[in-house]
């Protein structure tokens, strides 16, 4: 429906108030619940998205479990308040806040997951990926399982959306694909014809592979499931190991690669497995890109394999917004199609309802929120 024509009595001012739907969560491990909110005011320097569309990610289902930091440190500073996940989106801007000069009511953006302040010793050393005072809709402020979700720091980390470039797309685009970009072209350094072996095929470790072909690598794809393995040989993979057994598993990726190891390996999934795999399949001189995040384990890294075989272990975390651009001018002319990887789209009542289906696992694509009715 026409979220202006709701309008509710807003018990705190006495006021009328326009609302929109939401899904909330008042507690971690607690029901999430279809709500109303009122629409929000964007701050000084912030913007008003209207949703047009937001994935699932495996990373709002962290924050739901309580594996967050962020999310925990929000609803202790909240009592009484609901938290609203979601982090990968695009949308139309609503409204805009003092002070914002480079987007209007009306524009089309896409919006990075990492929202960097511009100010503190990191950003002034053009690494706004690990800015000191980032935020991050759906883990420090409230997501975009909404309507309208805002956004501070328009101008600093907003990108406007190419006519050519769906809202589906770009919110693939907002967590997954940005973040294996990242991980393999910019952290990875990674070269033509080299060989990268990605451990984990999931969301992120598709997006990898997608990106690396996409840039004339040849790609080992590793995992366990052979529906993920089958996808990645979709997405361009040459070679595809079963990583049940990991002993096998390095065998298996050491014959693919003539004996000597991957130029590039992948940790895609933060698993112990994934994690120590990778560092044993790297070639002498290799490099190994440690983007999944390891939650609650500590892998055995073989420290006396780097330094003996001098590799590379380099760790990666989200894209900063100044390089959305050049990605998106990417999908624009086809090289990258990250609407591949969305398996479906849903409404937000079923969105709501894929997060805590993720304890019995992740699906095999993205699961995409297009409807808010």
């Amino acid at each position: 429906g026409d979220v202006y024509k709701r309008q509710g009595i807003n018990a705190e001012y006495g006021a009328l108030t326009k609302l929109m739907k939401a899904v909330c969560y008042s507690d971690v491990n607690q029901p999430l619940e279809m709500t109303q909110l009122p629409i929000p005011e964007p701050v000084a320097g912030g913007v008003v998205i209207r949703v047009m569309a937001t994935g699932v990610c495996r990373s709002d289902w962290h924050g739901w479990k309580g594996h967050d930091g962020d999310v925990l440190a929000w609803l202790d500073s909240h009592p009484g308040e609901s938290f609203v996940p979601g982090h990968e989106m695009s949308g139309l801007v609503h409204s805009v806040g003092d002070g914002v000069e480079r987007f209007k009511s009306g524009d089309r953006v896409a919006v990075p997951f990492i929202l960097s302040c511009g100010g503190c010793r990191e950003c002034d050393r053009n690494h706004p990926t690990v800015c000191e005072q980032q935020q991050q809709p759906g883990f420090t402020i409230r997501g975009s399982f909404a309507e309208f979700c805002m956004i501070p720091r328009a101008d600093r980390n907003l990108c406007i959306l190419p006519k050519a470039v769906s809202f589906t797309a770009a919110a693939a685009l907002g967590c997954r694909t940005t973040t294996a970009y990242r991980a393999v072209v910019q952290q990875g350094k990674l070269e033509p014809n080299q060989t990268v072996a990605v451990f984990g095929c999931g969301g992120v470790g598709l997006s990898c592979v997608m990106v690396a072909v996409a840039f004339g690598a040849k790609v080992i794809a590793v995992d366990t499931c052979a529906a993920a393995r089958q996808k990645a040989q979709e997405l361009g993979a040459v070679g595809d190991v079963d990583g049940t057994e990991e002993e096998e598993a390095r065998e298996r990726v050491l014959e693919l690669t003539g004996g000597m190891g991957a130029d590039m390996t992948v940790d895609a999934a933060g698993f112990t497995a994934t994690c120590e795999n990778a560092v044993w399949c790297a070639r002498r001189g290799g490099t190994v890109v440690q983007v999944g995040l390891p939650l609650h384990q500590q892998p055995a890294v073989p420290m006396a394999r780097v330094a003996g075989w001098e590799l590379t272990i380099v760790g990666s975390h989200g894209m900063a917004a100044a390089d959305f651009p050049g990605v998106l001018q990417m999908v624009e002319e086809g090289r990258l199609q990250p609407e591949k990887l969305v398996e479906k789209c849903v409404s937000l009542e079923e969105g709501a309802a894929a997060i805590p289906a993720m304890d019995d696992g992740s699906p095999l694509g993205i699961t995409m929120i297009t409807s808010f009715d």
